[in-house]
């Protein structure tokens, strides 16, 4: 057996042996990834002691990038709930598109969001809206929340300036107003599949979650749904905080962390303006101000003991979250420092495909084996970038086809999974794979189409 036969062998026994542990043992999750982390890494050619140094490693960057926002976006998501300032969003927002429109909405605001923000964080800043959404329509909070990521997910990995979509244009040597447009557009179609599916997703696994931060799985009825005169008279009926300051802690760490992103897309030079707008750019202190906002805004009238409470029991629920976000870090970091990535990148340029589709192939075994879809993207651009020349196909679509192979794969070492997971409620490994596994590999499909089709045209 080769060494790359080994180190792919290695990737494909952890994960089986992952996937068994979860679904016919009574193993946690994290632990199960924890090893299949460690068996990857010693099949696959590391030693035990380099295997656990990567396993820490590839822990405590995750976590560096995501524990932070997810501690502070919960403390501030518990005060939207309690105050009923998310309740007061979610009939503004219902208000303003129409009833039964609540999932094409949330997608949009996704599509819009994460052009600036990353995904991550935006599916923390707007968890408090979905669920609230979800308490007031009698809609599934699972299908709510999943059209909200799938427009994040677009955006984020098909439309610069987002890191990878704009690395992949640096490396084709494609203006980057081109990539906008072509990522733009080429979003569309996959979108609307992922629109279609989540509305699905929200009738087959129908969960509504309850103040108390508990979620209850019932079957689906359509006698649930409420209607508009009922969301009124519940509305009337309750006193609410004002659209302001409700507003306010979401809003504003958007247009700061926007703020930075145009900043750096447009070249802004070093000096002082640059670095208060870079400080407060950043999503940890962004998501800070839009804590403290919602401290002294919506919670100025309620006792202290009491604010803090609700922030303690808020957190409270994020341990595991954050464990197992980073269990799945450490099997990336092993697949990535062990080489497995290389080898998967290396075995796909040599297989007899069609050329358009090399870089999405490279893409989707990048994000399968890494977790990162940036990560992939930056992977597929580098090695298929010294092929443009001998592909014979347009350069504007192998840098989206490594952006779309980029969206497939999303599951367990990928950290945008777990806490999408971990903040809707979803426990069951079924219904996990349900969601954004399955989801992933719709809008992927739909992306192959665009490319064959649009690869024959030009």
């Amino acid at each position: 057996m080769t060494n790359e036969t080994q180190m792919l062998l290695g990737l494909f026994l952890g994960i089986a042996v992952m996937i068994f542990l979860v679904m016919k043992t009574k193993t946690h999750t994290f632990i199960a990834l924890l090893l299949a982390a460690l068996i990857t890494g010693i099949v696959g050619h590391m030693s035990p002691s380099e295997a656990i140094d990567a396993i820490q490693n590839g822990f405590g960057s995750t976590l560096k990038s995501t524990g932070i926002i997810i501690g502070l976006g919960v403390m501030m998501g518990g005060i939207l709930e309690k105050t009923g300032a998310a309740e007061r969003l979610a009939y503004t927002f219902i208000r303003l598109i129409g009833k039964g429109k609540e999932e094409w909405a949330l997608g949009i605001t996704g599509w819009l969001v994460s052009i600036p923000v990353f995904a991550d964080s935006a599916i923390v800043i707007f968890a408090p809206l979905c669920k609230a959404m979800s308490r007031v329509t009698g809609k599934s909070v699972v299908g709510l929340a999943l059209a909200l990521a799938c427009g994040l997910q677009c955006t984020h990995v098909m439309v610069p300036p987002t890191p990878g979509p704009l690395t992949a244009a640096g490396m084709m040597g494609i203006d980057v107003g081109q990539m906008i447009l072509a990522g733009s557009g080429m979003s569309i179609l996959i979108f609307v599949a992922a629109i279609l599916y989540a509305k699905w997703v929200g009738r087959n696994i129908y969960q509504i979650p309850h103040e108390d931060g508990t979620f209850e799985r019932m079957e689906y009825k359509k006698e649930y749904l409420k209607t508009m005169d009922q969301l009124e008279e519940i509305m009337n009926a309750r006193e609410l905080p004002g659209l302001a300051p409700s507003l306010a802690p979401i809003l504003i760490p958007l247009v700061l962390i926007l703020s930075k992103t145009i900043a750096d897309f447009a070249g802004m030079p070093e000096g002082t303006a640059y670095t208060i707008i870079s400080l407060l750019g950043s999503p940890i202190v962004a998501l800070g101000i839009g804590t403290t906002l919602a401290v002294y805004g919506l919670g100025a009238k309620i006792d202290k003991e009491k604010l803090l409470g609700i922030m303690n029991d808020s957190i409270k629920d994020t341990g595991m979250i954050m464990l197992i976000t980073g269990a799945g870090g450490s099997l990336g970091n092993v697949i990535k420092v062990s080489g497995i990535g290389d080898v998967l990148g290396a075995t796909v340029v040599s297989w007899p495909i069609p050329a358009i589709l090399i870089p999405l192939i490279i893409g989707a075994l990048m994000r399968l084996a890494l977790g990162s879809a940036t990560v992939a993207i930056t992977t597929a651009a580098s090695l298929t970038a010294p092929l443009v020349s001998v592909l014979g196909v347009n350069p504007i679509l192998l840098a989206q086809s490594c952006c779309i192979g980029a969206i497939a794969f999303s599951y367990f070492n990928d950290s945008g999974f777990w806490v999408f997971n971990g903040m809707f409620g979803l426990t069951d490994l079924k219904d996990q794979l349900k969601c954004k596994t399955a989801v992933s590999m719709i809008m992927t499909g739909v992306g192959i189409a665009e490319l064959l089709v649009l690869n024959m045209v030009m």
